[in-house]
């Protein structure tokens, strides 16, 4: 195997011979790039009596071809194998630096207006998913949905007891900071023992159903998300129309109204484990007796403020599961989009929540609950 080479009238002819397969001679390649720089117009490059070649050579002509672009000199190939010519030709056409797409910046005005045809869009995306969901809950009721049973099961099970540890983990630590809080003010009036009624009704009103629809939504709503995304990227939503199938109905219909039935018995078990952290600290660092924290605790549980608390996880169970299917359906077609559609769910679903927190609240001071 061997490749010669000589130089005449600015000319440098160059042949391969032999079978050239793992070829690495440091000393022809030192002679060849003396031979480049000299002064040529044109290279000739003639492989009619090349055998067997691999990689090696590919890399040493390219090389050779890429120098003399860029001092612009003409090279020609002869009676090359078909399928060395084809790679040599490809490697030579690849931009490998495309040009960078030059930013425009756009008047305010202009901005603004996509600004807002953006937000109608979506606007008007989002409340078409939600009717869609809502008439596939209608034709529920009236026996006309397709939905699995198993689907709507195995959504249960993942929603219900499966979030028990979490749930009570973060519930306690909260309710052990409400009280830890409030003990160090209530202690400078000597009223440390209220420290039951003030953990009782933050977690029964709001703090147990926030808690939980935060866990939830990064929990139960990412995987929503995840799952439904995932299942777009590799076409199976468009398997589903295809045959005809309602992806609301198939999709969207089972995990709604799982986690919807679920926030409210979790958010109830938040309450309670929530009193438990209280009582922790009140009784093994506030020298409170049990039974007066119990007792306290009673008297300040109010049946308003447990029902508010309810209606609480049950609003965001419907929030979490209407955002968490809504970025998966929308989801794109790469695992990049899978991503994002789960990091859109997460922040949409807590910042809704805080919208609707806002809304519920000022509906019961209006109404006086």
């Amino acid at each position: 195997m061997s490749l010669s080479y000589h130089i005449t009238d600015k000319t440098l002819s160059l042949t391969v011979s032999g079978d050239y397969i793992d070829y690495d001679n440091e000393v022809e390649k030192s002679a060849l790039n003396e031979a480049l720089s000299h002064k040529l117009s044109h290279i000739t490059i003639d492989a009619q009596d090349l055998k067997k070649w691999d990689s090696t050579l590919v890399v040493i002509l390219f090389n050779i071809m890429q120098v003399a672009n860029g001092k612009k000199i003409k090279v020609s190939l002869s009676h090359f194998p078909k399928g060395l010519e084809r790679l040599l030709n490809l490697a030579m056409t690849v931009d490998r630096k495309p040009d960078k797409s030059a930013f425009i910046q756009q008047p305010m005005l202009e901005r603004l207006g996509q600004w807002g045809i953006g937000v109608y869009t979506a606007t008007g995306k989002g409340l078409s998913f939600i009717g869609q969901t809502f008439r596939s809950i209608g034709r529920l009721i009236m026996g006309k949905a397709i939905m699995r049973k198993v689907d709507f099961l195995f959504a249960l099970q993942d929603c219900s007891w499966k979030a028990i540890p979490i749930v009570s983990l973060i519930s306690f630590m909260v309710g052990l900071i409400l009280a830890f809080v409030g003990a160090v003010q209530l202690k400078l009036f000597g009223a440390q023992i209220y420290v039951a009624s003030l953990v009782t009704i933050a977690m029964t009103r709001i703090m147990g159903a926030i808690m939980i629809g935060i866990i939830m939504a990064g929990r139960t709503g990412a995987s929503y998300a995840a799952t439904i995304g995932t299942m777009q990227v590799n076409e199976e939503v468009d398997a589903l129309k295809t045959m005809g199938i309602p992806t609301t109905d198939f999709l969207v219909l089972p995990r709604f109204l799982a986690l919807v039935l679920t926030m409210p018995f979790l958010t109830m078990w938040a309450d309670f484990m929530g009193m438990i952290g209280g009582g922790t600290v009140s009784i093994l660092m506030l020298d409170i007796v049990p039974q007066e924290y119990i007792r306290y605790s009673v008297n300040a549980f109010g049946l308003d403020n447990f029902l508010v608390g309810i209606f609480h996880g049950l609003v965001f169970g419907c929030v979490i599961a209407l955002c968490g299917c809504y970025y998966g359906v929308n989801c794109g077609r790469n695992a990049d989009s899978v991503g994002v559609a789960t990091t859109k769910a997460v922040v949409s679903a807590i910042v809704w929540m805080i919208v609707m927190t806002g809304l519920i609240t000022l509906a019961c001071e209006v109404i006086g609950v």
